[in-house]
């Protein structure tokens, strides 16, 4: 198409119809998409079923990930952040969040940056024990 020779209003107008065939498209898409996860889920469940399986203890499988990560393990549906005890004094423990004083102060002592995150994470790796 020949853009140059039209008008203002006319290339306005072409504009708005190819936003309105765009979101039409769009529609079309998600509609679609859903329409084939459907049909997905029916063959699996068939599949599962041919084999003799029921779709609950198969689907439960599918569910069950593994993840990698920093601190934290899920037990029981509930994550269990890594304890940090102090050797000097086992009532002073240190999970997560806000550094309590007795952690800050001896990361002074020890001339540690409480503030700095490199800093805190050395702290934890080489002066206090980590407890699962």
């Amino acid at each position: 198409m020949e853009y140059a020779n039209l008008s203002v209003d006319e290339i306005q107008k072409q504009l708005e119809q190819i936003a309105q065939d765009k979101a039409d498209l769009q529609k079309a898409l998600e509609q679609r998409r859903q329409q084939m996860k459907y049909e997905l889920a029916q063959q699996i469940k068939d599949m599962i079923l041919e084999h003799g399986y029921d779709v609950s203890e198969i689907a439960s499988l599918l569910g069950a990930r593994k993840r990698r990560g920093g601190g934290s393990v899920r037990k029981g549906g509930a994550r269990q952040y890594t304890k940090f005890v102090d050797p000097d004094n086992a009532d002073n423990v240190y999970v997560r969040g806000v550094i309590p004083g007795w952690m800050k102060q001896k990361m002074v002592d020890q001339g540690y940056d409480p503030s700095s995150k490199e800093d805190r994470e050395a702290f934890k790796a080489n002066y206090l024990q980590a407890v699962d």
